[in-house]
C-alpha cells in the first residue's frame, strides 16, 4: 500500500495542482497601483466575491468583495471594537456591526445616481478598488483601519476622464446606530458612517474629487470623534505596512514565497489590541479579539514575534507571558487556555489541551530569541511552573496526559496525544539552554535533560506505529489512521521516523489541494497543521519533496479565489483569515527552510534547507539576541552551499558545507 500511495501522490504532483491564479503580483507601479501589492483584474463575465480581514489597535474590519451577476461592485463591512464590550463578557463579547452597500452616500454625476461596474482589485496592507462610473469617469477607493483609533476610513476618488466638466453631487450621509445601556460593558455604545466632504463639485476634464466615509465605534459617554484626518489614517497604514515589509524579509528565487512571507508579516503582526492592560495579540475572525490563547499566541505566534523587532508584537509577546502567569497556583491546576475580556476572565471549557506544553514551548523559544535576561528572569517562574506540571501529568507509558489537544475535542484525541508530549520535550531542550545561562542549577538542569532524553524515546516507542501502511505515529492510543499532527515530531527535531512521516503527509490520504486533511477520509483541513507540516518536512531534509506544495499552498493563499493569507479551517469559519496561521507561514521559512532555532540568550543554529533548484536564499533583518541585526546569506557554489552569516552588518561566520548541514552561531 505504501508504495502505491507514494505512486499516486507522485503523480498527483507532477500533474499539476495549482489552481488558476485569479491575482498577480506587481512588480511595478500598474494602474495607478502601487508596486509590491497583489492586483485582480476583473474580466468579462467574472463573478466573485471574497472576504479579507484587516486589523488595528482599536478596530478589525472583515470586507466581503467582488462582483455581483451585473459586474457591479460588492461592498460590505463587518466592524469588531474589541475593547467595546458587550454582556456576557465572554471570548465572543466584542461589539460588532455590519455595513452594507447602502452605507455609501448617494453619488450623482449629472444629476443620474451612478453604478459602479467594478474594473480591478488591489491588496497591500489597504484594499482598494477601480470601478467604471460612467461619463467616462472611474471612482477609487481605498479602504484601511485605523492604525490606533476605533474607527476605518474608506477614501473614495472620482476621476473625470472625458473631455468635459461633470458636476458630482455626494450626499452628505450619516447612519448611526446605537446599543442599549445595559447590554454593555461600558453602558451604550455609538456606531457610526457618515461622509467627510460632502456636496457638490466641478470637476474639469483630467481632474478629481475625493470625499470620505469614516466607520467608527464609541462609548456614548466619550467623546465624538473630530477632525479625522483621512489622508494621515491612510499614510500610517501604509507607513506600518512598509515597516512590517522591511522586518525580516525573506529572498528566494520564487517571488510567490517571498510575497506569501511578506504578507504573513502583515497579518500576523496587524491583529495586536490596545486593551486596558495591555497590548496582546487576537486570532480575529469576527470571534477572538482582547483575549489570547496557548495554542494560537504562546505557541504560534510568540516564537516569531520575538525575532521581528517589531515592538508592538515584541510587547504582546510580554503581556501574554503575564496573563498566563497569574494562573500559577501550588496546587498545580492547568492555565486556562485562554485568558479573556482584556484580562478578566478566562475559558477553559476543553479542560487541559497541552496548554501547559505549549506555554512553556513558546515562553522558552521566545526568550531565547529576544536574549533580554532581565525579560528571561521574568517568565522563567512561568516555563518552570509549566514543566512541573507537564512532568506531573507523566502517565505509566512515559508520555504525557491530557484531557483533548487543541481542535478541543472535534476529532478524538486520547488520554495522551503526540502533540502534547512533542511540544513538551522541545520545552525541556529550550528550557536547558535557557537555564545555563541564567544560572539555573546544573541539578534542575541536567533532570531537564534526563527528561528530555526519555521523552524522546517514549515519543517515538509509545506513538511511533505503522499507520495506513506507513512507518509513521499514531496520534493517541488506539489510533489506527493517519493523522495530519504526525508532523510534529519533525518540527521538534525528532527524526528517527521522518521518512514513513514525509511520505504519510504528502500521500492522497493526507494531501488535498487545500492541503493536509485533519484526519484520512474526512474533508476538514486546518492550515495551522498543514503549515507545521511543511515546516516539519523541510527540517527533515525533505526539501525537494516539500517545495512543490509549499508553492502551491502560496500560490492558492496569496493569489487564487480567497486571497491574501492562511486561514483557519474549512469548512469551520468559511477559512477566516485568522492571525496566528499567518505567523505559522512565516515559521515554515524561518524555523523549517532556515531552520533557525535559538540556542541561548546569544546564540542560536541554522540548518539551511536550499532546494536545489535554488541558486540563493536569504534572511534580512532577523531582530534577535538583545536586538541584534541578523543576515543569513545562502548560495550554491557547484554541488555546495556557501553560507554566511552577518551580525550588524559585518561578516561573522562563512562555511560551505551541503545543504542540510548545522550550523552552530555564537553572538
Amino acid at each position: 500500500m505504501k508504495n502505491i500511495t507514494l505512486f499516486i501522490s507522485l503523480l498527483f504532483c507532477i500533474s499539476g495542482i495549482t489552481a488558476q491564479n485569479r491575482w498577480k503580483i506587481l512588480d511595478k507601479e500598474e494602474s495607478g497601483y502601487a508596486a509590491g501589492g497583489i492586483m485582480w483584474t476583473v474580466g468579462n463575465n467574472d463573478i466573485h466575491t471574497d472576504h479579507i480581514e484587516m486589523s488595528g489597535k482599536h478596530i478589525s474590519v472583515i470586507l466581503t468583495y467582488g462582483t455581483d451577476p451585473n459586474g457591479l461592485l460588492v461592498s460590505k463591512k463587518l466592524l469588531v471594537f474589541p475593547m467595546l464590550r458587550t454582556i456576557p463578557n465572554d471570548t465572543h463579547a466584542s461589539l460588532m456591526h455590519t455595513f452594507a452597500d447602502d452605507a455609501r452616500p448617494v453619488i450623482k454625476i449629472n444629476k443620474r445616481v451612478i453604478q459602479e461596474k467594478a474594473s480591478s482589485f488591489y491588496l497591500k496592507g489597504i484594499w482598494e478598488s477601480t470601478s467604471d462610473i460612467g461619463f467616462n469617469s472611474v471612482l477609487r477607493r481605498e479602504l484601511t483601519p485605523s492604525v490606533d483609533k476605533p474607527h476605518a476610513v474608506e477614501k473614495f476618488t472620482i476621476t473625470n476622464n472625458g473631455k468635459d466638466a461633470i458636476t458630482v453631487d455626494i450626499e452628505d450621509m450619516q447612519k448611526t446606530s446605537r446599543t442599549h445601556q445595559e447590554n454593555g460593558v461600558y453602558g451604550a455604545y455609538e456606531i457610526k458612517a457618515e461622509t467627510h466632504n460632502s456636496g457638490v463639485f466641478k470637476v474639469q476634464s483630467g481632474k478629481s474629487v475625493s470625499f470620505s466615509v469614516v466607520y467608527s465605534g464609541r462609548r456614548t459617554s466619550s467623546a465624538a470623534f473630530t477632525n479625522i484626518d483621512i489622508d494621515k489614517e491612510i499614510a500610517q497604514r501604509k507607513e506600518f505596512t512598509d515597516l512590517i515589509f522591511k522586518n525580516i524579509q525573506f529572498n528566494c528565487p520564487d517571488k510567490t514565497l517571498n510575497k506569501m512571507f511578506d504578507f504573513a508579516k502583515i497579518r500576523s503582526m496587524e491583529s495586536i489590541y490596545e486593551t486596558k492592560a495591555g497590548l496582546v495579540h487576537g486570532p480575529g475572525g469576527s470571534r477572538y479579539y482582547a483575549a489570547i490563547w496557548a495554542n494560537d499566541q504562546a505557541e504560534y505566534a510568540n516564537p516569531f514575534f520575538a525575532y521581528t523587532g517589531y515592538d508592538t508584537a515584541i510587547e504582546s509577546v510580554l503581556t501574554s507571558w503575564k496573563w498566563f502567569a497569574k494562573y500559577m497556583n501550588p496546587q498545580y491546576k492547568p492555565i486556562p487556555s485562554s485568558i479573556i475580556a482584556e484580562g478578566d476572565s478566562y475559558w477553559n471549557g476543553a479542560g487541559d489541551r497541552g496548554d501547559q506544553a505549549m506555554i512553556a514551548y513558546g515562553a522558552a523559544r521566545s526568550a531565547l530569541a529576544l536574549g533580554d535576561r532581565e525579560k528571561a528572569k521574568e517568565v522563567w517562574p512561568l516555563i518552570e511552573w509549566c514543566l512541573e506540571y507537564c512532568k506531573r501529568k507523566i502517565n505509566k507509558n512515559g508520555v504525557v496526559a491530557s484531557d483533548s489537544d487543541e481542535l478541543e475535542n472535534r476529532f478524538p484525541s486520547g488520554d495522551a496525544n503526540l502533540c502534547t508530549s512533542s511540544l513538551y520535550y522541545d520545552a525541556l531542550v529550550s528550557a536547558c539552554y535557557l537555564g545555563r545561562d541564567l544560572g539555573i542549577p546544573q541539578k534542575q538542569l541536567k533532570e531537564y535533560k534526563t527528561l528530555a532524553e526519555q521523552l524522546h524515546k517514549n515519543i517515538n516507542s509509545f506513538f511511533g506505529a505503522d499507520v495506513q501502511g506507513f512507518d509513521t505515529y499514531r496520534y493517541y492510543e488506539g489510533n489506527d489512521i493517519l493523522r495530519s499532527w504526525i508532523c510534529i515530531p519533525l518540527t521538534v527535531d525528532i527524526f528517527e521516523r521522518a521518512n514513513g512521516t514525509v511520505d504519510a503527509l504528502f500521500s492522497p490520504l493526507l494531501w488535498t489541494k487545500d492541503g493536509l486533511l485533519t484526519i484520512t477520509g474526512d474533508k476538514t483541513f486546518w492550515d495551522r497543521s498543514t503549515l507545521y507540516g511543511l515546516r516539519g518536512a523541510f527540517a527533515a531534509g525533505a526539501k525537494e519533496r516539500a517545495l512543490p506544495y509549499l508553492t502551491d499552498y502560496s500560490k492558492r493563499r496569496l493569489l487564487g479565489d480567497h486571497v491574501p493569507y492562511a486561514v483557519e479551517a474549512w469548512p469551520e469559519g468559511n477559512q477566516r483569515h485568522l492571525s496566528a496561521e499567518s505567523a505559522l507561514y512565516c515559521r515554515v521559512v524561518t524555523e523549517g527552510i532556515f531552520g533557525f532555532r535559538p540556542t541561548g540568550l546569544n546564540s542560536f543554529s541554522i540548518t539551511p534547507q536550499l532546494p536545489n533548484d535554488w541558486e540563493y536564499m536569504q534572511l534580512k533583518n532577523i531582530i534577535a539576541f538583545d536586538k541584534k541585526s541578523i543576515d543569513i546569506d545562502v548560495n550554491k557554489v557547484q554541488d555546495r552551499i556557501k553560507t554566511d552569516i552577518y551580525i550588524n552588518g559585518k561578516l561573522v561566520k562563512s562555511i560551505k558545507g551541503k545543504s542540510g548541514q548545522k550550523i552552530d552561531i555564537e553572538l
